[in-house]
């Protein structure tokens, strides 16, 4: 009965995707790369060939190159509403639904939308648009990647607060990098490509440094490669012996990092195209009626992270962590189990409760693998 369920289940995603319209998404480094301009290219040339295209939601940040491209290519008018005493213009979703042409381009895809709005974020608004049999062209720079957030806070000292999540780029059906050098990004800063002459100088001094730039390359550049694999995976027929990597992220609730374990082990999934899981142990001394506020509001912001980022989240009561991460573990047949560093409270539980050792041996004879993230 359950197989049964399971086979329809699939075959009812098989049908939906069918249904939902093609998606392709250009990345970059920074602003300023081209992205803009690329999907207006494109746009363009699909018009020239007969495709009915249209431009929902373009941000030009007033540059000349990419204004130009706007030339001869068909909008659909922007949603204007008034918010705190200004007229702001939004992405008209439902007009995009009405006219139903077979390509359309939205731009800026990280995008908070404002108060009120149908959908609280733009990507919100694609999936609703793609549901809908529509194909999109979109773009969004490498530092709005959900999973990459700390990732890139270290990189530039910017916490960046619009971000979509990781599962928006496994939707897609392409992810093209456009690539520049740092040498060349400088460039085009310089010559006033990207900015006005006003904010030039500032930014050469914060987020376009060269090494800021280099590393920031690195991410977009792995973050396509990725892409490439998954596809590879999806389309090449399963070899027998190819082992199916599955993730399970264990943190605790008292601890404000663990969100660095769920983001990592994300990364992990995502590059290995595999299912991971994150699992909460509630153990007697953290009974509900038990636990400090400040740690409920972690744990619950934590899980939630999780969900937002594609894992399934995994609560138990059990008096002993290491039974249960074990339990879970042959429950979801998991291949690597992940914990964070000796300073999280569950390293210390597991190590304070003498069952580390049984915990590795428990491991090790099911070969799963044990990753302690840094």
């Amino acid at each position: 009965m359950e197989e049964t369920r399971q086979q329809a289940a699939h075959f009812l995603d098989l049908i939906k995707k069918s249904r939902q319209g093609k998606f392709k998404i250009y990345i970059g480094m920074s602003a300023g790369v081209g992205k803009t301009y690329r999907m207006l290219q494109e746009a363009g040339m699909l018009l020239k060939n007969g495709i009915d295209v249209k431009v929902a939601y373009v941000e030009t940040h007033h540059r000349a190159e990419t204004e130009a491209m706007l030339n001869g290519l068909p909008l659909i008018p922007r949603r204007r509403l008034f918010y705190r005493g200004k007229e702001l213009e939004e992405l008209d979703v439902q007009a995009v639904l009405n006219l139903r042409p077979e390509l359309v381009v939205i731009d800026e895809l990280a995008h908070s939308n404002i108060e009120g709005s149908k959908n609280e974020k733009r990507w919100q608004d694609v999936v609703e648009i793609l549901e809908a049999g529509i194909n999109v062209i979109s773009a969004v720079n490498i530092q709005h990647i959900e999973s990459l957030n700390e990732d890139v806070q270290r990189i530039t000292g910017v916490e960046v607060k619009e971000r979509i999540p990781d599962k928006i780029l496994s939707l897609a059906d392409e992810v093209v990098n456009i690539d520049l050098t740092a040498d060349e990004l400088i460039a085009r800063l310089k010559e006033g490509k990207i900015y006005t002459a006003d904010k030039i100088e500032t930014a050469l001094r914060n987020f376009f440094k060269n090494d800021h730039i280099l590393q920031l390359r690195e991410l977009a550049l792995k973050e396509v490669a990725a892409h490439v694999e998954r596809k590879v995976d999806a389309l090449v027929p399963p070899s027998a012996e190819l082992r199916h990597e599955r993730f399970l992220a264990c943190i605790s609730s008292n601890e404000k990092k663990a969100k660095g374990v769920i983001r990592k082990t994300a990364r992990l999934a995502s590059y290995y195209n595999g299912q991971w899981f994150v699992l909460y142990v509630q153990t007697p001394r953290e009974a509900t009626d038990k636990i400090a506020l400040d740690k409920q509001r972690y744990l619950i912001n934590n899980l939630k992270l999780a969900a937002e980022l594609g894992a399934t989240v995994i609560q138990v009561k059990q008096p002993d962590i290491s039974d249960a991460i074990v339990d879970q573990a042959d429950k979801y047949r998991i291949s690597t189990v992940c914990i964070g560093k000796p300073r999280l409270s569950l390293f210390r539980i597991i190590i304070a409760t003498g069952v580390f050792n049984r915990l590795l041996k428990n491991m090790a004879s099911r070969h799963i693998d044990l990753i302690i993230l840094s």
